[in-house]
């Protein structure tokens, strides 16, 4: 029978293949690759495998002549910008003995490299090798290139990341409409569910190959025989060229494990990823703090309190910031599981008990403190572990948790989230009382510079936008009108909003295309501001296909408040349903041809399609990214309505609200980095 702890174990056995190549070399690794290893282990792993150094992959560096040996380790293909990087640092060096890894499988070499045919061997990349001897300047030199799938991040024993993939996103509206622009008028799409994966941009089309075929090979390590279910367009596609997978046909036929696997997509809800319900610890700090720099998950916690030097505006560069991922101590790895996935409250207390369990440890001159717990009386406790570098170096883990949960606490941000959480009650209220453009112009009032709260603007508006089929139903035509006209009223406001002020924020940064307001147009806001409509009007349909799990959305029926309804929760009551019923909208996708004449065949025929609590483990892959208050969901879903099931969340990142605005936002869309 397959357990979690098998699948949790694969990401440590592919970095132990990398391990096994880098005795005494010069590491060379992208960011993507960097973040996955972060959460397994971090660079220590190289430096007591043997490596030399590790150093970033980038044409700006180099070896010297007594550095003969380099390890590339990249999550790219070998193409394009990636083949000229490894090439500039190996002109530049004096390498005798190359090595280069790649996640990407040599299946999507082939294809990137239009090859239809299967091919014994790994044609590309045995003439890669060839390329390396020959920018070595010695065709007698050693070069190895191989594959490995080292993409996921072992965040907890809940969850795996797969930062190489964090920017894969479900398709949306407009990109709908940039893929028909280049179609014949008689072969449009009417829908994104009637797209399929020829018609999706190149770039696109490798990465969801590169991620089946990672997920191929963790199920293949794992002895595994997965049922693929889907919720949404997206998730139909990846689910799709997953069960096609060529090399998946024979490992089904003697794999000795099953699993299901369920992908979702996260446009079936951008209510609870945009919102401000989620009563979780974590999903407060990621909002908060800044991200570690290169890393989509990880933050940074400032550490100056646990040393004598005074915070100076150049103080914060000296030191190397915190984080939360900690894979060496036992202590903080239980502390970080409880703030993960317990409700806020739980979470605080937690690391109060923690810090004084460490203090209590070595004996230090702790004031116990109860009620309520404060980002001060936290600070007090972390600093009596200052200038102490043998208790510092015992309890570091503990420390930077504790460290990230005070300085969120104490953030000047955090009174605006119970401010936002009250206005989307609010919001949620009126939808069930009024029609969406009487909702929406509650909006107007707040669009005026708010010195650095645009984020918020947005996100309220995605919020509202991914509800507005839940208002009050009115007269089509003219509530058509209306809004059209309400609508170029916010685009002007915001435009407004946006050039005036004094500092863009990372995602008015790629929502705009500037880094500076000077570099700021009027022109260009307001291009930005009507593209950002553009978006919001197709989010409320992203559920329009679906034929049960339409809402997430409960009225007020006078006694009760409206409440927002977790799509996810939703999904997870159907599948662990004691009854067992067949939800139409969790797509079953592994039967194909043998599936296709059975459904023929119903008409005559009872047909029992597989479910997806028939096997002892599910996985649950949330495309698009998940929240941390939905791991909480998740694992209160399983202990309510099947205890003691196995169940592993998969997922592309773990969101932010506003990092739901840049992949909604961002430009262009259906282009990923993949080193095309």
């Amino acid at each position: 029978m397959p357990m979690t702890e098998d699948f949790l174990r694969f990401p440590h056995q592919m970095w132990e293949k990398v391990l096994s190549k880098v005795k005494k070399a010069v590491v060379f690794m992208d960011s993507r690759c960097a973040e996955a290893l972060h959460w397994s282990g971090g660079a220590a792993l190289l430096l007591e495998a043997g490596a030399r150094n590790l150093k970033e992959f980038s044409s700006f560096e180099a070896c010297a002549e007594n550095e003969p040996k380099a390890v590339f380790v990249v999550s790219t293909l070998l193409k394009g910008r990636t083949i000229d990087v490894i090439k500039d640092i190996i002109s530049l060096s004096h390498f005798q003995y190359c090595v280069v890894i790649t996640t990407v499988a040599h299946s999507v070499h082939l294809v990137a490299n239009n090859v239809t045919t299967e091919m014994e061997g790994n044609p590309v990349f045995e003439q890669f090798e060839e390329k390396l001897c020959e920018w070595m300047g010695n065709m007698n030199y050693t070069a190895e290139v191989m594959h490995v799938p080292a993409v996921f991040a072992p965040v907890s024993q809940q969850l795996l990341l797969t930062p190489a993939f964090a920017h894969l996103f479900p398709l949306l509206f407009p990109d709908l409409e940039a893929i028909n622009t280049k179609r014949p008028e008689k072969k449009r799409f009417g829908s994104l569910v009637d797209m399929d994966m020829n018609s999706l941009p190149v770039e696109l089309q490798l990465e969801i190959k590169s991620l089946a075929a990672v997920l191929n090979a963790m199920f293949e390590a794992t002895g595994t025989r997965e049922e693929s279910f889907a919720v949404g367009p997206m998730s139909r596609i990846i689910a799709g060229e997953l069960a096609g997978h060529p090399q998946a046909k024979n490992r089904r036929k003697t794999a000795p494990n099953k699993a299901s696997i369920i992908f979702v997509d996260r446009t079936m809800d951008l209510t609870g990823a945009v919102g401000h319900h989620g009563d979780n610890l974590v999903e407060k700090i990621l909002t908060v703090l800044e991200p570690l720099p290169g890393h989509v998950t990880d933050i940074q916690v400032d550490m100056l309190e646990l040393t004598s030097l005074q915070r100076t505006p150049h103080s914060t560069n000296i030191l190397a910031p915190g984080c939360l991922a900690q894979t060496q101590s036992p202590a903080a790895q239980a502390l970080w599981e409880t703030m993960l996935t317990s409700k806020h409250k739980e979470g605080v207390m937690e690391v109060r008990r923690h810090l004084v369990e460490a203090a209590s440890k070595e004996k230090l001159p702790i004031k116990m403190g109860l009620g309520r717990v404060t980002p001060e009386q936290l600070r007090s406790y972390v600093q009596l572990f200052r200038s102490r570098p043998g208790m510092l170096e015992s309890h570091c883990g503990v420390l930077q948790l504790g460290l990230a949960t005070a300085q969120t606490l104490r953030h000047p941000i955090m009174p605006r989230w119970d401010a936002c959480l009250a206005f989307e009650r609010l919001l949620l209220q009126a939808l069930g009382d009024s029609d969406f453009t009487a909702v929406l112009r509650q909006l107007l009032p707040l669009m005026k510079p708010r010195r650095g709260e645009d984020d918020t603007l947005i996100l309220l508006l995605v919020y509202l936008y991914s509800l507005a089929d839940e208002a009050q139903p009115s007269d089509q035509d003219a509530e058509e009108e209306e809004l059209e006209k309400l609508e170029r009223e916010l685009i002007g406001q915001l435009t407004l909003v946006i050039t005036q002020e004094q500092h863009l924020s990372p995602l008015l940064q790629k929502l705009t295309g500037c880094d500076t307001p000077e570099q700021l147009t009027m022109e260009q806001a307001h291009a930005a501001a009507e593209g950002l409509f553009e978006t919001l009007r197709g989010l409320s349909q992203t559920r329009d296909h679906l034929k049960q799990l339409r809402s997430v959305y409960t009225a007020s029926d006078g006694v009760h408040q409206a409440t927002y309804r977790p799509f996810l929760r939703q999904v997870l009551e159907e599948v662990f349903h004691p009854d067992r019923p067949e939800c139409p909208d969790i797509e079953y996708m592994s039967g194909g041809l043998t599936d296709l004449l059975k459904t023929g065949f119903s008409m005559f025929m009872k047909v029992t399609r597989p479910h997806p609590s028939d096997n002892p483990l599910l996985l649950v892959f949330l495309v698009g990214g998940v929240t941390a208050s939905e791991l909480r969901l998740i694992k209160e879903a399983v202990s309510t309505h099947k205890p003691g099931s196995q169940v592993l969340v998969l997922s592309t990142r773990l969101l932010r609200p506003t990092d739901i605005a840049e992949l909604l936002f961002a430009t262009p869309r259906l282009s990923p980095d993949i080193g095309v």
